[in-house]
């Protein structure tokens, strides 16, 4: 079975907003850059994530070594 795990960043890179979704599965890192434009309130967000995720173009996978931390 496949574990995938995802992670989204929001920052500001002047003028605009942009978010940056990055994908791990199978040991293999893809990424997907986003632009908002104006700064997007959580609801935003989670809206655009729940959207427009399956249609995202990401990357082609690259090999990774990211082992997830746990934090306790």
């Amino acid at each position: 079975m496949d574990k995938v795990s995802g992670k989204l960043i929001v920052f500001f890179e002047e003028p605009f907003w942009v978010g940056v979704f990055e994908r791990v599965s199978d040991g293999r890192l893809s990424v997907c850059k986003v632009t908002f434009g104006a700064e997007p309130k959580d609801y935003e967000i989670y809206d655009f994530v729940l959207r427009n995720y399956y249609r995202l173009q990401f990357s082609l996978a690259v090999e990774t070594d990211c082992t997830p931390k746990r934090i306790q």
